[in-house]
């Protein structure tokens, strides 16, 4: 299996809205060291649009070490860790100096299952991608990812599936407690009825 990489272009755009709706059914593929191809496709997303978001990492114009990565060109991985245990994997967008990004929440195993289940201990098909921690950990995603080319052979997304608008499903953002007023905006959205989803609501 394999198709067409995302081009520059569908990352650049300026609305991080569209963009992160537009991921969904995408193939995102990060091959094993033997090359192995391991992939899922996206089936839920949250979009982040610093500076004003109070949900982002970059509100308020923050630059540091670590938030650097959002300000680069769209196109590139933003991996951080959280908890003290999780790398989370986002798709920065936009161009240069505007730090949008889109957290992939979500995937339904397409390839390297086998490899997947492995790396999650064995625990069910269903639970092996279905949430923002589980999928770094199933796909073999790091921090050494961080500010990853999406167009170079280390990690990308390919077209995949089409999801009509009728399928796309949009609500609040999850723990982001501390966002104030833009807890409330529906920039989370998923394929209605599918198992992988975190969150159904």
């Amino acid at each position: 299996m394999k198709s067409a990489k995302l081009p520059r272009e569908f990352y650049t755009r300026p609305n991080v809205l569209t963009v992160a709706r537009d991921l969904l059914g995408k193939l995102l593929v990060v091959p094993a060291a033997n090359g192995q191809r391991v992939s899922g496709m996206i089936v839920e997303v949250e979009a982040y649009r610093g500076p004003e978001d109070r949900a982002s990492h970059a509100y308020g114009g923050r630059r540091t070490q670590r938030t650097e990565t959002m300000y680069g060109l769209g196109g590139v991985a933003y991996v951080y860790f959280v908890y003290g245990m999780y790398y989370q994997f986002n798709v920065v967008s936009n161009v240069a100096d505007i730090p949008h990004a889109i957290l992939m929440r979500a995937l339904q195993p397409v390839e390297g299952i086998e490899l997947m289940r492995e790396r999650r201990h064995k625990h069910p098909d269903h639970n092996l991608t279905n949430g923002p921690g589980k999928l770094c950990i199933a796909l073999g995603i790091d921090r050494t990812l961080n500010n990853a080319d999406l167009s170079g052979d280390r990690v990308w997304l390919e077209e995949y599936q089409s999801v009509s608008p009728r399928r796309i499903a949009k609500g609040p953002r999850i723990g982001i407690d501390y966002a104030e007023e833009w807890i409330y905006k529906p920039w989370r959205f998923w394929i209605r009825d599918n198992s992988y989803v975190s969150r159904r609501s």
